[in-house]
């Protein structure tokens, strides 16, 4: 029993490991981490509980920083905070409220659809700041509950989808919708977190050893950007997402 177990924790580990580098490279962690979970055994609210847990660690980190490095100002993101923190708790109560069957069939499915927009989406590296198409109180009311939701519902491409928005809709300069991008995608891995944990789908042990792989996978992520380019890692990640999901498909399916 303790050899099985240290298998299973040796290969979450390695999975969180390697979605905290791909996620600093290219993004997309959470595509490795739900399906890892759920071939470990977990059921599918306990997978996604788990999953925040993780990565409430490196969303609140880079938040954190940039808080102190006084990149943000409280009076700039109070505003979506709040309806981010709506969006998420619906999104969360609404997944805990699913059947366990029907949670089992449709997690396959939502994976896929974030793998394609993975495939399809292309980097911003270019985008400048441009003029905003909304305000900033209607931007937060549609788009802020919207990703709370799908955030607190599911999770993975979220931290891409608020820098995308930010950058079409408000027009903020990319550098900029990053670091606001990392305040949001914590308020909702955290808020749907809380409420994973008071209806008791969570998994704490698992959650703490991967945060550890997600800690260490995120600092190689950022000295390979830096040092030494990342052509590479998109391939793999995108091979180990259609081997994972390929075998979650086939256990629910």
């Amino acid at each position: 029993m303790i050899h099985i177990l240290l298998i299973k924790y040796g290969w979450l580990l390695v999975a969180a490991f390697v979605s905290g580098l791909v996620d600093t490279i290219a993004g997309g962690g959470g595509l490795i981490t739900v399906p890892a979970l759920l071939l470990a055994g977990l059921p599918p609210a306990a997978a996604l509980g788990t999953n925040k847990l993780q990565a409430c660690f490196g969303s609140g980190t880079a938040a954190y920083r940039f808080i102190r490095l006084g990149q943000l100002r409280w009076q700039q993101i109070r505003f979506g905070i709040l309806m981010t923190f709506i969006g998420s708790s619906l999104g969360t109560i609404t997944i805990m409220l699913l059947h366990p069957a029907f949670l089992s069939k449709i997690i396959p499915i939502l994976l896929a659809g974030a793998l394609v927009y993975s495939l399809l989406s292309k980097k911003m590296s270019a985008q400048a700041a441009s003029q905003a198409k909304w305000s900033p109180t209607q931007f937060f009311i549609i788009i802020g509950i919207g990703l709370g939701f799908y955030d607190g519902f599911f999770g993975p491409g979220t931290g891409s989808f608020w820098t995308i928005a930010l950058v079409a809709l408000l027009g903020m300069p990319l550098q900029r919708a990053v670091m606001h991008t990392k305040v949001y995608n914590f308020t909702s891995n955290l808020f749907s977190l809380l409420w994973f944990i008071l209806g008791g789908h969570l998994a704490y042990t698992i959650g703490l050893v991967m945060a550890v792989g997600q800690c260490f996978g995120a600092y190689l992520g950022t000295y390979i950007v830096y040092h030494k380019g990342a052509r590479w890692i998109r391939p793999v990640f995108i091979i180990m997402v259609l081997v994972m999901l390929i075998a979650t498909a086939v256990k629910y399916y």
